[in-house]
């Protein structure tokens, strides 16, 4: 068995240039702040949002405001770069993605353009996020559903909209090895969380919007939560640390080159469990009212971590009730905040 790999400390040199696109959004802006906390001092990070509306603004870190589908920026942000990490998409929670999905697929345009700008400015590594949305829809219509391994992508049957994007991309990121010799990783997220991220106005995941449900029933008095669905689906949620910490691996391990690999905790919970965990955080008991009618997704999706662990001899572990409560006082402090007239992330 592997034991865990190699990491950006140790193939680069602290003044390579590394580029992160989408760095004004959660798992973007995360990843910036962790490699510049690493003692890396030239780190590019763009995002098409004015810098201003960032989650995170790294001091110390390049911040560019620019629209990498347009060909043009891809090319400039791209310049001189070692490492390039595209995390750069139109996505949210699963209110975004089924009413949005012609906005979801055009990101399409992002990926072609980015890995082409990297592959010409002589990148020798090119980081794509994709995502468990890539999976075939009709493996997951039970919420006791089998956990997806990397193979059940194919025969492709993915989510309308984002997921065919990220399948597509994919295959252009095999496609830049095999044909171009550009070191490629894949990596597809299984619902990431945690502080920094959306938490209001519909890109929120689900144990943020639900988090922000719970301080908004204590605050208000109205001890109810409506819950989109049954409440029976199921999932696993990621916290953002350890989606940073598998990043950085699979960025790095010559085993894995233009292979995508589930990068998820392999913990099943319902929502309705998830709803109970907020309620204990919060020291509350809700009244739920369920929304038959709301956007869902697929019945359960979780993720088979057979290949990481044998790969990386890591897996993300850390449990949903510890990541969940340090996310709930993170949006506590944010609605209270906004209540005050403070800026507040989203």
């Amino acid at each position: 068995m592997a034991k865990e790999g190699k990491t950006a400390n140790d193939v680069l040199d602290k003044d390579d240039l590394i580029v992160i696109s989408g760095a004004g959004g959660f798992i973007a802006g995360a990843l910036a702040r962790d490699l510049k906390e690493r003692g890396f001092r030239k780190i590019r990070a763009i995002d098409k949002k004015p810098v201003p509306e960032w989650y995170q603004v790294v001091p110390g870190v390049e911040s560019l405001c620019m629209d990498l589908s347009k060909k043009e920026n891809a090319i400039e942000a791209c310049k001189g770069a070692t490492e390039v990490y595209n995390l750069a998409a139109d996505m949210g929670g699963m209110g975004f993605i089924e009413r949005f999905r012609i906005e979801c697929l055009r990101s399409v345009l992002i990926n072609t353009h980015m890995i082409e700008a990297a592959y010409r400015a002589g990148a020798e590594r090119y980081f794509f996020s994709s995502s468990a949305c890539a999976y075939n829809v009709e493996l997951q219509n039970d919420p006791q559903v089998r956990a997806l391994k990397e193979s059940d992508a194919y025969p492709a049957m993915a989510e309308r909209g984002y997921g065919w994007e990220k399948l597509f991309s994919e295959m252009v990121c095999e496609e830049y090895w095999h044909e171009r010799g550009l070191s490629t990783a894949i990596a597809r997220f299984h619902n990431v969380y945690g502080p920094y991220g959306s938490w209001d106005g519909g890109r929120e995941k689900a144990p943020a919007a639900i988090c922000r449900k719970v301080i908004e029933a204590k605050d208000s008095g109205d001890m109810k939560i409506n819950i989109w669905g049954s409440g029976e689906q199921t999932r696993s949620f990621m916290y953002i640390d350890e989606c940073i910490k598998g990043i950085d691996m699979i960025m790095h391990c010559d085993d894995l080159i233009a292979t995508p690999i589930n990068l998820g905790s392999s913990e099943l919970v319902s929502i309705n469990e998830l709803v109970s965990y907020a309620e204990e955080i919060g020291g509350v008991e809700l009244e739920r009212e369920y929304d038959l009618d709301a956007p869902q997704g697929v019945a359960g999706r979780n993720s088979d971590n057979t290949f990481i662990k044998k790969t990386l001899d890591w897996e993300p572990s850390k449990p949903l009730k510890e990541g969940l409560a340090e996310t709930y006082r993170w949006i506590e402090q944010q609605y209270h905040d906004r209540k005050s007239g403070k800026r507040t992330v989203s």
